[in-house]
């Protein structure tokens, strides 16, 4: 059952969607990724969102979960725009996100992160944030080099080089959308290292990756695991950055059922 929600934060309240599986008990924290929502991109063959389509996966499996809008995404919008947030502020969306949902009864809380939100769930996970496990599915852990291929390499040296502090970069991504960014979000594109935050992690890690995914490549996922010092699942398939569900949902299917069967285990 989905229940539309507004969870407190500062400046701008997060928009959120909860799935409850029954009364309060192990939950999954989705995070979605760059110009991402909560629902996620939508599946051409069951007009869902990759993260609606695993959140009814999860409840049948006996997970309830959780999707927000990072504030200055999807209906996480008002006082905050796109612009002002960056990789700081989602790690504190995640850590006020964890907070509600203990309050409400729920727990364990484990993270899974897609892509930029993979990379969020590491640096939450290893500065201490209180989760049972992490998933990471194709999840940016070398920044510079997945947003060199998501920008493209001129648009990030200009936003990197650019000499103004403050005046936001308005960027034209490789597929014909605009996107403006903040100056923080290029500062911290170059001095956060997701592997070094998740080696401090000690928990249960799960580490998916696709070998045809453009933009994100297999090292990160193996710079991950390298760096865990824990419990840990590794999975690979022949999908690309969505899984492949433009043609069909084999490949999302056997991830989803891969990371349920990673949290039934532990």
């Amino acid at each position: 059952m989905d229940q539309t929600l507004t969870l407190p934060a500062p400046r701008q309240p997060m928009a959120a969607t909860l799935n409850r599986s029954g009364p309060p008990g192990p939950v999954v924290l989705l995070l979605h990724g760059f110009t991402g929502s909560r629902d996620e991109m939508q599946i051409p063959a069951t007009g869902e969102g990759v993260f609606a389509y695993t959140a009814l996966q999860l409840a049948g499996a006996g997970y309830s979960s959780l999707r927000i809008d990072f504030r200055g995404s999807g209906e996480s919008q008002g006082q905050m725009s796109f612009a002002e947030s960056d990789f700081e502020t989602q790690v504190a969306d995640v850590l006020a996100a964890l907070d509600w949902l203990r309050a409400q009864g729920y727990g364990p809380v484990h993270l899974l992160g897609w892509s930029q939100g993979g990379m969020i769930a590491s640096l939450a996970a290893g500065r201490g944030a209180e989760v049972g496990a992490v998933i990471l599915w194709n999840a940016v852990a070398e920044p510079q080099e997945s947003f060199g291929r998501i920008l493209g390499p001129e648009m990030l040296a200009r936003g990197m080089a650019a000499d103004d502090q403050e005046t936001p970069v308005g960027i034209t991504l490789p597929w014909g959308d605009q996107v403006t960014l903040g100056r923080r979000f290029f500062r911290q594109l170059a001095s956060l290292d997701p592997v070094q935050e998740i080696a401090r992690y000690p928990g249960p890690l799960m580490v998916a990756w696709g070998s045809a995914d453009p933009l994100v490549p297999e090292s990160s996922a193996r710079a991950l695991l390298a760096a865990h010092d824990g419990p840990q699942a590794a999975y690979a398939g022949p999908f690309d950055h969505a899984f492949d569900i433009h043609h069909d949902t084999r490949a999302l299917d056997a991830l989803i059922a891969r990371s349920i069967a990673f949290l039934d285990a532990l």
